[in-house]
């Protein structure tokens, strides 16, 4: 925060007060001096000069349902106590009235806290005044109703005041008014009208006399004890408030649910107590503590009647975190009655803080202002008392922690009597006793309150009554489900008493126990409060004397003030201190109240030191170093555990070795060479460090794809956050906690992926280089990066850039909240990752990233539920093969303690914790880290000296140490070790005693000759890794790096090292360890670690992939290589198949600018389809997918491409310029690579088992052919970590496999609390996605945390990634990058097919025969010259393959082969297709959106459907003999392009243009597109393709589609057929197309006519167009051949320039149909061929509707529609051209179009019937056969291309003797050829002479066919004739009618239909033989 806050150091000050307090500490000989917060804060300071330190607005932690205890103070001297004031009886609600009150004289002063004089006589503000008191006389402080939370200072004779008894005193009253100094006031109703009581009743001493004044040290007045009238026994121990100061202050906070991190707050007020607030605070002081446990029982006290009086409590800062307790917030009148201060109803007891108050408001505040709050309440701001005592919090927290808890105000609550805590009492009995607040009130503490700690650890239990109806009914509780007090009292009676004597109290425990009372006995027995006390006591029986019931009948203080008394005294011989004294009280009026007061030492220290943060422990140990504390700890560690001084003893055995070291390797540790000998001692390389390369593993690619599901998910989610259709490429930036070592491990990790190159973002020169700029530390330079790199966000809108935030959960403190805590600066990732400019940019996303994503997940998640992506868990992916790592984590740790072994991995070092326990009995005042990180010191010290040089320490050692140093020290002697040795992780938070330990250390280890033996580095975030120059030596020799400068960055640099290395910090950073890290010691970690993410992140520090023998459980483990989920494919199938093809080179199909390796995604060939594992053997220490110098195992990927026919062993995410480059020496004849990198989509990505290297042209990647070399190396053993542990830690983690808590049941986060006093157990088993639902449910964000404030809603463009520690996290999410980047190129790509037209080269030889060449360079075709061309009457597009070829002369001589073999394969082959990249002139579908055509394609906002308009447009069809009515959807903008009526309402026609018209803008031909199926998918969208230019475009949709499209394509026209086509094929739409073109051909030329227009003037193209055309392309001529190849190039052009050039063709109207050819990739490579083809044209045409006028489309055709209309085109003597040196790419669209159908029966009968055979699609007229819901047409279509055998057995596979079809062409299968004959006169044929024909099919024949035609054609004996009619009369009319009988057999049973049913108008035809 800053200095912005109230309170807050300035830097200067706090040198200065640094440098005094350290001189001062150094001069006075006194142990502890002033702490340094202490003069920082508490000085009296002037209010003004402090206002620019106070913060107006301001937040808290504790807001509405806060539970708020009683109030604790802890201070110095007596300015730590504020105010403690009875409120009188009357009600102060009502003004008081005067009661026989003497008028004031004239001109006197009736000012309330003054006397008549006009003095003030307020304690507050003369406190520090000097009064002279007469002799005899004593300062009492009284109450005056009118100012109640004042004290007025009045002189008392002492003998009118009652002795410490309360007896003795006179009767009367003597006074003397201190203000003015006035004398004599012998009565007290005189002296009370002096001082301006104002009293409403008569004036009696006992009444408004309360208190003794006493002086503090510093001789400031303030309250002291009661005057005990009517023997009250208030007044113990002594009269004068104590003076000694406590040893070291306490915590103000508390870690009630885990506490914060380094959020403490202030322990100060500015006020008194107001009197019309209600809250209840509570201030928490924490100290050093012993821990023995001594034995003495307590007496209860004498039951005494309780003062039930109204009390205001001091304000001080209690850190009751957050709204986890429930606690509601009401209002209450000013002043409460003991029955209105019952708990029973907390709801009504305590009101929080309100937000946004400042302490500015304040008109009273004449007192010195302490440190503030952060949160006041409004108006509620009064002067603190001059007497006040300034009580500091932990001394260096308060400095610069920014206060996270709010401002709990001074609050009248119902209080007992007063507690004096006596002095000395840590000293006097070893403890520092903690009182654990319960059901009540807590008396007023003051005196020695430092020696004291007030705990709300269980408080919230008790408040189940503020339980919600919701939670409740999740709970499974009813309404009236309440515990009594009595209940509670004996619930936490049972729960202490069966706690061990090293266990401590944890909330979560016994909130189960709660719960579980809740749940089982609703209605239980009621314990009265008569029986409370014996039922409690024989509760207490079952401890043996470690819980102890004290009953009171007074109030709470009485038992604890007898209690502390007893301790303070010792205990008497054969007595022993109980742990717990639970302290009863049940009065007759305020109901039962209890509390517990922990006296066992050890349970009193952990429940104090666990109620700090991180960042306050760290403080206190920062503040006991600085200060010396710690001396007298340093000096027992002084000497050896035999007594001897540490360093005589090693300068004597330094002297003695004579320079002599250990030998370091290859000896034994007895084994001594000179220092130099040893240090020039070096290994030779190690091939398993240089065989390791990054890998990609199934798991973490399972998660890549997850997260790309998940950002699919989000882009079609409709909620326009998201547009991927607008990206092209991706870019990254890492954010990582601030360790220099973590950027350097991610840099590295970025850099051996390969993964910048793949993007495309950095070349393979630069990317080396430049991985680093791409990671950023969250440290004070984090904002010009960022900067720079918004900046590139704004300026790149087409680039999809990933912000990824890694290691999430480390800092999420709100940036107001953030400060610099124990060197680190907080509120930096809120400053980053949510700020305004990261939330608004579009082309965005944040991916967070945490193994411990509590913090992310509560009720205020700025992240959706819907968009985390958790790790799969073990059991999802499978059983591991013997060969492969598998997971070993935290739950595998803990399942471990029941493998029975021996030598378990996780361990609990007893011997040490018994050593810690008696060092903590002998320094109380110290905090537990210090004295167990001097005594980790010792032992390891020890440890090496005992091995070395003193072996009669060894019994002074713990077993573990030993063991671990003497690893250590001698496995690099070891026989095969090859100098590798261990690494030793030493876990030491606080930074000073990491560097004292690394000192030490190093001292050591060189003084015993170990120098070169192992390494001792200090593991820093805040620093580089520093090695010794030997040792760095070392690793260069084994890695064979010849780069004298190279130096270790990350601690997987030191694989195979023997090292120790002390990792401090305040937190593990996710710095990911080598595999030869063997032991971890957090034997450090202890109750401070009491939430789940704090415990199990140090946990995490050893997990790691083991081998599969390592484990006793393998089920539980995740295995490294496994196979894939099958579940876990990308989005839809369409959006996972297209990822799991390769991708092409995008330059090769569309010129793309850049290089293959800008356009290139990634260099592998296989996509992320699923992955078996090889059979290939891992190499040597197989890599698990955390590390970065992972070696490929088991999973290599092996592909195989087909359209090279190689083989090609890759990994997955090899860069294109490191993995795949090839060396010089590869034979010549390998592919392009263009051809090598794309393939058929039907070549699925399939793994091979083995791999020969002969059968490959191409080599495999370098980190492929290691892996392979190293495949014949034995797989290494791989166990998992050992981990030692406190006590407090392991009790923790082996609750996991036993009864015990265990720590997935604690608070999940220091950052967030409970949202419920009582909630449902959560399990180890809780997945995932269920562990985030219940966090999410139970769990809210603190004050402090940056969720607080955050949105209503989750951001759209944010997701979560969460995975256990060191599970290889960041290869997933680079691998994500890489797959997203993938994806949005293929979106930018589309699947076009890629066919050679069939037998081109054949041919070019016939055009080659033509007389009359045209000329190659012609830009447009001569008349003259197409007519003297050949129409090719073959179709060879490849999409007919499958189709009757038509009989020519110049037929393919192959073809026969070819179709034989087509016949043969009856599976139907997937057609060929590539991967193209969009250009700038590509159709699109309905999914792309851009700025440009925005307009074209959607519907304004303001614009509605209903503004379409609706036309009938009614024609009369030649060829039908009938009118048809269509219908024009138009909307408003498009309207220009029609005629109307005057009317305006009536569509008379549709604009034309003419001839001669020429404008570069405009397209003159209007454009059809029939379309069915397709509303999403089709590439409807043509602005792009013609390149904005102004154009008529009709979709020609089917009635019943006509919503659909008219949703996705509201700005189009749509053109609706009638319904009687709704189930016909395409033939009708383009009948329909052709008729109404040519319908309105005539219109216009008639409108046009009127106005002097010619009629042939007027345009009569249209164009026809498939809705699958997606580009366009210009071939280069062979003379302007620039390719090195030798073929020809292309570019892609847009529609607009193919179509204005074919319509600027000269003599164009005397052309019936122009088109281009469809685009293949073997274009790019023939030798150029004619410019012009008279040819079939089909998908892309322009059609002269004059000229074919005669000429129709099939209406009834499903297929060959239109190579049955260019035949007739063609034999009708029209010209056909087709541009050769353009081509259209047709778009591989796997839905719609619906050129098939589901044939069903037509009654449903079977359930479950096989599917139809097509040979049952016919059958005879009249039979009983199942007839069948299709279309006759369909059916018969469908049957002649298959069973065309059994019509034409003569025509099978016979090239020289066709079928004779006249007037139609229909596909009778492939096997069989077609001779098309037009019966038209004056129509042109082929020459049919010589020719003998096999078979005659007659299709629907018109008048034109007559019996003479027939009998000029040749027929072979036995030819079969098919006659097709539209039903039985008209076939039996046909045969006559054609004298069929005179030549052709027929047979009654040869009569056929379709298998329809009579209303479906069926089909028939007649069969017979040529005689």
């Amino acid at each position: 925060m800053g200095n912005s806050y109230a309170g807050q150091l300035k830097s200067a000050r706090f040198e200065e007060a640094l440098h005094n307090s350290i001189e001062a500490s150094l001069r006075s000989s006194h142990v502890d001096p002033q702490p340094i917060f202490t003069q920082l804060y508490l000085e009296p300071e002037q209010y003004p000069g402090n206002m620019k330190d106070v913060k107006p607005k301001v937040d808290l932690s504790l807001h509405a349902g806060d539970p708020l205890g009683p109030t604790l103070l802890n201070g110095h001297s007596s300015q730590d106590m504020e105010e403690l004031e009875e409120e009188d009886d009357s009600d102060p609600s009502s003004p008081p009235l005067p009661y026989l009150q003497t008028p004031a004289p004239d001109g006197c002063c009736t000012l309330d806290g003054f006397c008549q004089a006009g003095k003030d006589l307020r304690l507050v503000t003369i406190a520090t005044e000097s009064i002279k008191v007469p002799a005899g006389f004593e300062l009492v402080g009284a109450k005056s109703p009118s100012v109640p939370e004042h004290v007025l200072v009045c002189a008392v004779d002492r003998r009118f005041l009652p002795d410490d008894n309360g007896k003795n005193a006179l009767l009367g009253f003597s006074g003397n008014c201190v203000g003015c100094g006035e004398k004599g006031f012998r009565y007290f109703t005189e002296f009370s009208n002096h001082i301006n009581l104002k009293l409403s009743t008569q004036p009696k001493k006992q009444k408004h006399l309360k208190y003794y004044l006493v002086k503090t040290s510093q001789g400031a007045l303030c309250k002291g004890p009661l005057i005990s009238w009517k023997d009250c026994k208030t007044r113990q121990f002594f009269n004068s408030a104590s003076t000694s100061k406590p040893s070291s202050s306490s915590s103000v906070s508390s870690k009630e649910n885990g506490g914060t991190n380094g959020h403490s707050s202030s322990p100060f007020s500015l006020s008194d107590s107001p009197p019309t607030r209600t809250g209840q605070v509570s201030s928490v002081f924490f100290g050093g503590q012993d821990l023995s446990r001594d034995c003495s029982f307590l007496k209860p006290l004498a039951s005494t009647p309780g003062n039930n009086k109204t009390l205001p409590i001091v304000p001080t800062a209690l850190r009751v975190n957050g709204p986890n307790n429930g606690l509601g917030v009401e209002s209450r009148p000013a002043l409460l009655g003991p029955s209105q201060t019952s708990l029973v109803q907390p709801s009504q007891a305590y009101r929080s803080a309100d937000l946004g108050d400042s302490p500015s408001s304040s008109t009273m505040n004449s007192a010195p202002p302490k440190k503030r709050h952060r949160g006041w309440h409004s108006g509620s701001l009064v002067p603190v008392p001059a007497t006040a005592v300034p009580v500091p919090a932990i001394r260096p927290i308060t400095a610069v922690a920014p206060p996270a808890a709010g401002l709990i105000q001074p609050q009248p609550v119902t209080a007992g009597e007063t507690v004096i805590i006596p002095d000395n009492l840590l000293n006097s009995s070893g403890v520092r006793p903690v009182i654990l607040m319960g059901h009540g009130t807590l008396p007023y503490f003051y005196g020695n309150v430092g020696d004291i700690v007030v705990c709300p650890l269980l408080v919230s239990c008790y408040k189940t009554s503020q339980l919600t109806d919701k939670t409740r009914e999740n709970l499974g509780l009813s309404t009236n489900q309440q515990l009594s007090v009595e209940t509670m009292t004996l619930l936490t009676l049972q729960y202490l008493a069966r706690l061990g004597p090293n266990q401590i109290p944890l909330r979560e425990e016994f909130e189960q126990i709660v719960l579980k009372a809740m749940l089982c006995c609703p209605g239980g027995p009621a314990v009265s409060p008569s029986q409370l006390p014996w039922l409690a006591r024989l509760e207490a029986s079952v401890s043996g004397g470690g819980v102890q019931v004290l009953v009171t009948s007074g109030s709470l203080g009485e038992g604890i003030s007898e209690s502390l008394r007893s301790l303070s005294e010792g205990p008497l011989p054969q007595q022993c201190v109980p742990t717990y004294v639970v302290i009863i009280c049940v009065a007759k009026m305020g109901g039962t109240e209890f509390c517990v007061l922990v006296l066992g030492k050890y349970q009193a220290r952990a429940l104090a030191e666990g109620m700090l943060s991180t960042n306050e422990f760290l403080k206190e140990i920062s503040y006991e170093l600085i200060t010396g504390k710690v001396s007298v700890l340093a000096s027992h560690f002084r000497t050896t555990s035999l007594g001897d001084n540490l360093d005589k003893q090693l300068v004597k055995y330094q002297r003695r070795r004579n320079g002599l070291v250990v030998q370091p390797f290859q000896g034994e540790v007895s084994d001594h060479l000179h220092s130099q000998e040893s240090a020039s001692m070096l290994l030779l390389a190690d091939q398993d460090l240089l065989n390791d390369v990054f890998q990609i593993y199934p798991p973490q690619l399972s998660v890549a794809r997850s997260l790309l599901s998940q950002v699919c998910s989000i882009a079609d989610s409709g909620s326009q956050s998201l547009d991927l259709g607008h990206f092209c490429k991706v870019d990254f930036l890492v954010l990582v906690p601030p360790s220099h070592v973590l950027v350097h491990q991610t840099a590295q990790r970025i850099r051996q992926s390969g993964v910048l190159v793949d993007l495309g973002i950095e070349d393979v020169a630069s990317a080396h280089q430049r991985s680093d700029k791409y990671v950023v530390r969250l440290h004070g330079d984090v904002h010009s990066k960022m900067e720079a790199f918004m900046r590139k966000v704004k300026q790149n809108p087409y680039t999809l850039f990933v912000l990824i935030h890694d290691n999430s959960h480390v800092d999420l403190t709100s940036a107001l909240s953030g400060s610099v805590c124990h060197g680190e600066l907080q509120g930096l990732a809120d400053r980053v990752v949510n700020c305004k400019e990261v939330l608004e940019a579009v082309n965005l996303l944040v991916l967070q990233v945490s193994c411990f994503p509590y913090t992310l997940q509560t009720r205020q998640s700025r992240i959706s539920a819907h968009n985390e992506v958790h790790w799969p868990s073990a059991q999802s992916l499978g059983e591991p093969s013997p060969e492969q790592l598998v997971y070993f984590g935290m739950k595998d740790y803990s399942s471990s303690l029941q493998w029975g072994v021996a030598s378990p991995i996780l361990r609990c070092d007893d011997a040490f914790e018994k050593m810690v326990h008696t060092l903590l009995q002998r320094h109380p005042h110290l905090h537990s880290m210090v004295i167990r990180s001097y005594l980790l010191i010792q032992q390891y010290t020890e440890a090496m000296m005992a091995l070395t040089s003193s072996p009669s320490l060894r019994d002074h050692i713990t077993p573990e140490t030993l063991a671990m140093v003497e690893d250590l020290i001698s496995a690099p002697c070891r026989e095969g070790a090859k100098g590798h040795g261990h690494m030793l992780l030493v876990r030491v938070p606080s930074l000073q005693l990491a560097m004292l330990a690394r000192e030490r250390l190093e001292n050591v280890r060189d003084k015993l000759g170990l120098q070169f033996c192992f390494a001792v580095l200090l593991g820093s975030p805040a620093s580089e890794l520093t090695l010794p120059r030997n040792f760095t030596s070392r690793l260069r020799a084994w890695r064979g790096c010849d780069n004298e400068e190279w130096v270790p960055h990350t601690y997987e640099d030191l694989e195979g090292l023997p090292c120790i290395v002390i990792l401090t910090g305040k937190d593990p950073l996710g710095e990911t360890f080598p595999r030869s890290l063997k032991y971890s010691d957090l034997r450090l970690i202890d109750c401070s670690y009491l939430t789940r993410t704090a415990l199990e992140q140090e946990v995490g520090l050893a997990c790691t992939y083991v081998s599969t023998g390592g484990v006793r459980d393998p089920k539980r483990v995740r295995t490294a290589p496994a196979r894939e989920s099958e579940g876990e494919r990308v989005g839809s199938s369409y959006i996972g198949e297209e990822l799991g093809r390769p991708r092409s080179d995008g330059s090769d199909a569309t010129r793309a600018s850049g290089s293959l390796a800008e356009n290139c995604v990634s260099s592998s060939d296989v996509a992320d389809s699923p992955h078996k594992p090889s059979t290939s053997t891992s190499t040597s220490f197989p890599p698990d997918p955390s590390s970065s110098s992972s070696s490929s195992s088991s999973s290599g990927l092996l592909h195989r491409d087909e359209a090279s026919n190689t083989q090609q062993v890759k990994l997955e995410c090899d860069s294109l310029g490191v993995g795949a480059t090839l060396p010089s020496s590869e034979p010549s004849s390998k592919p392009p690579p263009s051809l090598c990198s794309t393939t058929s989509s039907s070549s699925a990505s399939s793994t091979i088992s083995s791999f020969s290297p002969s059968s490959a042209t191409q080599k495999p990647s370098q980190s492929t052919q290691r892996s392979r070399d190293a495949a014949a190396r034995p797989l290494p053993r791989r166990s998992p970590r050992t981990v030692i542990l406190s006590r407090a830690a392991y009790n923790l983690l082996a609750g996991e496999s036993g009864s015990q808590l265990s720590s997935c049941a604690l608070l999940p986060h220091a950052d967030v609390a409970w949202s419920s006093p009582l909630r449902p157990p959560v399990t180890q088993h809780l997945q995932g996605p269920e562990q985030s639902t219940y966090y999410r449910q139970w769990s809210v964000a603190r004050q402090h945390h940056a969720d607080y404030e955050g949105p209503a809603t989750p951001h759209p463009r944010r997701l979560l990634l969460s995975g256990p520690p060191q599970v290889g996290k960041t290869g997933a999410y680079l691998q994500f990058l890489r797959i997203l980047s993938r994806m949005l190129i293929r979106l930018l790509e589309v699947d076009v097919y890629d066919e050679e037209e069939m037998d081109e080269g054949q041919t070019q030889l016939s055009l080659s025969d033509s007389e009359a060449a045209t000329p190659v360079n012609t830009q447009w075709p001569d008349i003259e010259d197409i007519r003297m061309l050949t129409f090719d009457l073959f179709p060879r597009d490849p999409k007919f393959k499958k189709d009757s070829p038509v009989y020519s002369d110049k037929m393919p001589k192959l073809f026969q082969d070819l179709k034989q073999e087509s016949q043969e394969n009856q599976t139907q082959a997937k057609r060929e297709t590539r991967s193209i990249r969009l250009s700038r002139f590509a159709a699109h579908n309905a999914f792309h959106h851009c700025e440009q055509c925005h307009h074209y394609c959607e519907a304004s906002p303001a614009t509605q459907l209903s503004e379409c308009t609706f036309h009938a447009f009614t024609f009369c069809s030649s060829m039908l003999g009938e009118e048809l009515q269509l219908h024009f959807i138009i909307p408003k903008a498009k309207e220009q392009h029609f005629i109307f009526s005057q009317q305006g309402s009536h569509l008379e026609s549709m604009h034309l243009p003419l001839v001669s018209t020429k404008d570069p803008d405009r397209l003159k031909s209007p454009i059809f597109t029939p379309t069915t199926g397709r509303q999403e998918h089709g590439l409807l969208n043509l602005f792009h393709a013609l390149d904005g230019a102004d154009h008529l475009h009709i979709l020609v949709v089917k009635q019943y589609e006509m919503p659909h499209y008219r949703k996705y394509w509201p700005n189009h026209i749509l053109l609706v057929l009638p319904a009687m086509f709704n189930s016909a094929g395409v033939g009708a739409a383009r009948f329909m197309i052709k008729e109404l073109s040519y319908h309105n051909l005539e219109l216009e030329r008639n409108r046009l006519e009127e106005k002097g227009v010619k009629r042939q003037d007027v345009w009569p193209f249209i164009v026809m167009m498939d809705d699958s055309c997606v580009l366009w392309n210009g071939h280069q001529q062979p003379d302007s051949v620039e390719s090195s190849e030798g073929g020809t190039g292309f570019s892609n052009v847009s529609l607009k320039t193919v179509l204005q050039h074919m319509e600027a063709t000269p003599k164009v109207s005397l052309y019936a149909m122009c088109g281009t050819r469809k685009w293949s990739s073997g274009l790019g490579h023939k030798a150029g061929g004619l410019p012009f083809s008279r040819c079939h044209l089909h998908d892309f045409v322009m059609l002269n509707v004059d000229l074919t006028q005669n000429v129709q489309y099939d209406l009834n055709r499903y297929g060959c529609e239109e190579v049955d209309f260019n035949l007739r085109a063609n034999s009708s003597g029209l010209l056909l051209c087709r541009f050769n040196h353009f081509s259209y790419m047709k778009k591989h669209i796997p839905v719609g179009g619906h050129k098939d159908y589901v044939v069903k029966p037509k009654l449903m009968e079977m359930e479950n019937s096989a599917p139809i055979n097509p040979s049952q699609y016919v059958c005879a007229p009249d039979s009983e056969q199942t007839l069948l819901a299709a279309p006759a047409q369909f059916l018969l279509e469908r049957f002649l291309q298959t069973c065309s055998h059994k019509l034409f057995p003569k025509a099978i596979r016979n090239r020289n003797n066709p079928v004779l079809s006249i007037d139609s062409y229909l596909n009778i299968g492939t096997e069989v050829s077609v001779c098309y004959i037009n019966s038209r006169p004056h129509s042109t044929n082929q020459d049919h002479h010589g020719l003998v024909f096999s078979g005659l099919l007659l299709y629907l024949c018109d008048s034109f066919v007559v019996s003479g035609l027939l009998k000029k054609f040749c027929f072979l004996k036995g030819a079969t004739l098919c006659v097709i009619c539209q039903d039985r009369n008209s076939l039996r009319q046909t045969i006559v009618r054609l004298e069929l009988e005179d030549e052709w057999q027929f047979r009654l049973r040869d009569e056929f239909q379709t298998a329809n049913c009579s209303e479906d108008r069926p089909l028939y035809f007649l069969t017979g033989r040529h005689i």
